[in-house]
């Protein structure tokens, strides 16, 4: 069934206009546990749904398991503290590799060496990447041996629930807010999104869907500027990686930072996600849609369907 990303929806409101074009007629399924504390303040969104929206609460229900089962939230924690010290880790080898792959592109090649050269550290960016990804599996799988989300009478009790809205709406909505938060609620109550049910999603919503999401911000004052590969989404899209807030975020006028960017995903297309966006995939595709504005592998910014895009990184 349809997914429809959007740009964001603080200043350019699309979120009422796309989930109408589903022509569909009944509730409409709320997530929107990236607004953590402020979840519940969500009058707003039900009524650009047309009172239609309801709430899956599912940062109240995180809060409430870790309050209510000890033994997962202790769990929970040191899952948390040690994939923070991952994180940190990974932080350190991946600026290393990607300013590598900077100053190869900076220095001049009069014997021609300079595209192997490249190649070779985009390569070592990817197997940070890999390492990250390698060791991520690991805390999940040795959390999941000491702490299943099967094991909890509490988690059991809010999936029920959850899985009954979910199974009275007739379309669902991600909003956006903390990717971090947003993912860890969807993945402790194992929350599915029927293949038939049409999802509306923007900012943290539209990187849930994904298979990578990727964290990125080119003007963060933080010693980490390098995109990093936090986590992995839903996948309901696999080949699109998300890029909310794109003109804020990424310097995209400069096209050799794009292109080691791009590169790091040769199999996925960047997709940027601003203000006004809605790209809208029918059942079965994975693609970006026509209308779509993307990072090549050459750094450059093209729409897809456009003959002749913005080609600043042609030629490098």
């Amino acid at each position: 069934m349809t997914t429809i990303l959007l740009g964001p929806q603080r200043f350019t409101v699309t979120v009422t206009s796309a989930v109408r074009s589903l022509d569909v007629d009944g509730p409409v399924a709320m997530i929107n546990a990236g607004w953590e504390e402020r979840e519940d303040d969500d009058a707003e969104l039900v009524k650009k749904l047309d009172g239609r929206g309801r709430n899956l609460r599912l940062y109240n229900r995180l809060v409430d398991v870790m309050t209510k089962d000890a033994v997962f939230a202790k769990g929970a924690l040191t899952f948390r503290d040690r994939q923070e010290e991952l994180r940190k880790f990974y932080g350190v080898r991946l600026q290393a590799a990607v300013d590598a792959a900077h100053a190869v592109l900076h220095r001049s090649s009069p014997h021609g060496l300079k595209t192997a050269a490249f190649t070779g550290a985009v390569q070592g960016v990817r197997e940070v990447d890999r390492w990250y990804a390698d060791q991520l599996k690991e805390l999940y799988r040795e959390m999941d041996q000491q702490v299943s989300v099967r094991d909890s009478s509490v988690i059991g009790w809010h999936r029920g629930e959850v899985e009954a809205i979910l199974r009275d709406s007739v379309a669902a909505v991600i909003a956006g807010g903390h990717v971090g938060f947003l993912l860890q609620s969807l993945r402790m109550f194992s929350l599915e999104l029927p293949e038939e049910l049409p999802v509306v999603a923007w900012s943290a919503g539209a990187m849930a869907l994904t298979e990578r999401v990727v964290l990125f911000h080119d003007f963060t004052p933080q010693q980490v500027t390098a995109a990093e590969c936090h986590d992995h989404g839903l996948a309901r899209l696999p080949g699109i990686i998300a890029l909310p807030y794109a003109r804020r975020r990424l310097r995209l006028d400069d096209p050799e930072r794009l292109a080691v960017l791009a590169r790091r995903f040769p199999s996925k297309q960047l997709v940027l996600l601003d203000d006004g966006t809605i790209l809208r995939f029918p059942s079965g595709q994975t693609g970006a849609p026509a209308g779509a504005r993307v990072v090549t592998q050459l750094g450059a910014v093209e729409t897809v369907g456009d003959r002749v895009g913005t080609a600043a990184g042609e030629g490098r």
